[in-house]
């Protein structure tokens, strides 16, 4: 069944029209990474078991957009690209709060009232232990808890994730992938950071000069470190070996930041409209090269470094 998704508590009902009692979490759930997908999971099995709606609120924009923009992170994923995933963990219902002054101002207990209780109606609610709400983060999960003993819905505290003595958190997402630290990023998400957007004109010198790209117009906020990578490519849902230069084209004394993939060993028919970028492994930093050829020299050898990559990947998934 698909994801019903009620943009405000007045289209909550509406759109939901089921009066049973919800299980649900509320967050920002950017990324929707190991830690995450284990709360939602959660949910789903618990909203199975007791005949409920399985459920997750958030917000947009971001709270940090709005109480403080100038701290505000990049996001690492699009708010579709979010619900696309609580679509996949098997979610019933989300409801997108706009987080706004007004929301913002909003005392702890009278959100617990407003939201969970008389809207959602939860019969019990699933978070992180450091989960703050409410007017300056001044609710925790103490008063969530207490707040469930008088409406009647149970507080379920979700263990910190770890991958490799790493806490799993969205920030540390974002180190990693600023960092160029690919492989970091894919372990604390469970799947390799991506970029999704529409494929645009670049300036044309790339298939003339060097080597045809796509030149994509992310949707995403968060961006890897400038630079090439080893990345698998999205055309019409089949993945594609690729590489893909994060930067400024400084050979070309470029000064505006793209992202341009190359695709190995595969004719596109037709530029597509729409593909997905998914990062796997840093190879090099971005550099300016003396001359065009100097530059397809070097393209032929990040080629040649990919190409490793992929077999020895292939290897490894036979054995």
């Amino acid at each position: 069944m698909a994801l019903r998704v009620a943009r405000s508590l007045a289209e909550w009902p509406r759109v939901v029209e089921d009066r049973r009692r919800t299980v649900v979490s509320v967050g920002n759930f950017d990324g929707l990474h190991l830690g995450h997908q284990r709360i939602l999971r959660a949910i789903v099995e618990r909203a199975r078991r007791q005949g409920a709606i399985a459920a997750a609120i958030t917000f947009d924009p971001h709270p940090m957009k709005v109480l403080r923009p100038e701290n505000a992170p990049p996001l690492i994923m699009t708010l579709e690209d979010r619900l696309a995933g609580f679509e996949r963990l098997g979610l019933d219902a989300a409801l997108i709060l706009t987080f706004d002054e007004a929301l913002a101002q909003i005392p702890a207990a009278e959100f617990v009232k407003s939201v969970i209780v008389d809207s959602v109606r939860a019969c019990c609610v699933l978070v992180g232990a450091n989960f703050r709400y409410g007017h300056k983060q001044a609710g925790d999960v103490a008063l969530l808890q207490e707040l469930g003993r008088r409406n009647d819905f149970t507080v379920e505290i979700a263990p910190s994730a770890e991958v490799g003595g790493t806490v799993v958190s969205s920030t540390a997402i974002r180190r990693a992938v600023a960092e160029g630290r690919m492989e970091d990023a894919a372990l604390l998400l469970g799947r390799p950071f991506a970029l999704s957007g529409g494929v645009v004109g670049g300036e044309g010198r790339g298939g003339k000069v060097v080597v045809p790209t796509l030149n994509l117009k992310p949707n995403q906020e968060l961006l890897p470190m400038m630079g090439v990578y080893v990345t698998e490519t999205v055309v019409d849902g089949k993945s594609l070996p690729s590489v893909t230069n994060v930067g400024t084209r400084p050979t070309f004394d470029g000064n505006t930041l793209s992202v341009e993939t190359f695709v190995l060993d595969s004719r596109i028919a037709s530029v597509p409209g729409v593909i997905v970028v998914k990062f796997c492994k840093r190879l090099r930093d971005e550099m300016k090269f003396p001359s065009p050829d100097a530059l397809r020299a070097q393209i032929q050898r990040d080629i040649e470094q990919a190409k490793q990559y992929f077999a020895a990947k292939q290897l490894s998934n036979m054995s």
